[in-house]
């Protein structure tokens, strides 16, 4: 299957390159011209991000978090706790932004301190604020087809397809990961869009042997250069969700781009793929949450 429902690549084909730039402004624009509306009948949108952690790539990512949020004219406060900090600590500041009126949308950013497991802490998230998905009630919800908000991450790969228009009816995805953020939530966005769907790991036998059967592959595990042209059939889409860093500070994704462009006829780059939907999606989130309280219309989505 090819974007747009053409036929499968042949040798020589261009292959199409699945950006998220365009996604992510038409997702900020959304979010901002709402915010603008929230904002001009006394309700402006705030966003909290809880960080606990030293670590210079997640400081830059969600500095990143921050001024997109600026530029959205949402309010982001980046709530700063040490990088020793007890779980009893980082539970505290979650009930108390949960309790908060004035926020309404709550992030809590990995890693965590020794000790601390996220899934236990993000259950101190409310539902209504959890904007990236991580309160196990909100994957519950998800995986029962009640509203609730999707990982950012997972739910930007369906938007990703969307934006390209590459169906997914009828269709057999792969999903190469099984982790809470992306893996599980990503197999019940693509069952709930009439997708088949196999979710693959570290204890799956043959790898190449399952996902070669696939019309889309989507890679979310963090091992640079997993996905070669021998784990893909003629025409496969592939979407990458890796961001490894590599010695010399350059980020790669889970697929080695060249080996799949052999055969692949779409693939995402890294970065500039998932990346920037991603980030427009927590943004997106935010201003649905806080739609919600004040019964705004764009709420209801």
């Amino acid at each position: 299957m090819t974007p747009g429902g053409s036929a499968p690549q042949v040798p020589g084909d261009a292959v199409v390159s699945l950006t998220g730039a365009e996604r992510a402004k038409q997702l900020r624009g959304e979010a901002a011209l709402v915010a603008g509306e929230l904002a001009a009948a006394g309700s402006a949108v705030r966003l909290a991000v809880v960080v606990a952690t030293e670590d210079e790539s997640t400081g830059w990512y969600v500095r990143s978090i921050a001024r997109a949020a600026d530029r959205a004219g949402i309010a982001c406060d980046l709530v700063t706790l040490p990088p020793d900090a007890e779980p009893g600590l980082i539970r505290a500041k979650l009930a108390q932004l949960s309790a908060d009126d004035g926020v309404h949308g709550i992030i809590l950013q990995t890693p965590l301190p020794p000790g601390a497991v996220a899934a236990e802490l993000a259950a101190d998230i409310a539902p209504g604020k959890d904007v990236d998905g991580a309160n196990p009630l909100s994957l519950g919800r998800l995986a029962a087809g009640l509203p609730a908000f999707a990982p950012a991450t997972a739910e930007a790969v369906v938007s990703l397809l969307d934006a390209h228009k590459i169906d997914l009816a009828g269709r057999t995805a792969a999903v190469v990961g099984r982790s809470t953020v992306v893996g599980k939530p990503l197999a019940h966005l693509l069952l709930d869009r009439d997708a088949t769907v196999t979710v693959c790991h570290s204890r799956t036998a043959d790898l190449a042997a399952v996902t070669r059967g696939a019309d889309i592959v989507v890679a979310a595990v963090g091992r640079a250069g997993l996905i070669t042209a021998e784990h893909l059939k003629p025409g496969a889409v592939v979407v990458d969700v890796g961001t490894n860093v590599l010695p010399d500070g350059t980020l790669t994704g889970d697929v080695d781009a060249p080996s799949a462009a052999g055969r692949a006829s779409a693939l995402s780059p890294v970065p500039g793929g998932v990346g920037p939907i991603t980030t427009a999606l927590l943004l997106s989130h935010t201003v649905r949450a806080a739609a919600r309280t004040a019964g705004h219309p764009f709420g209801n989505g």
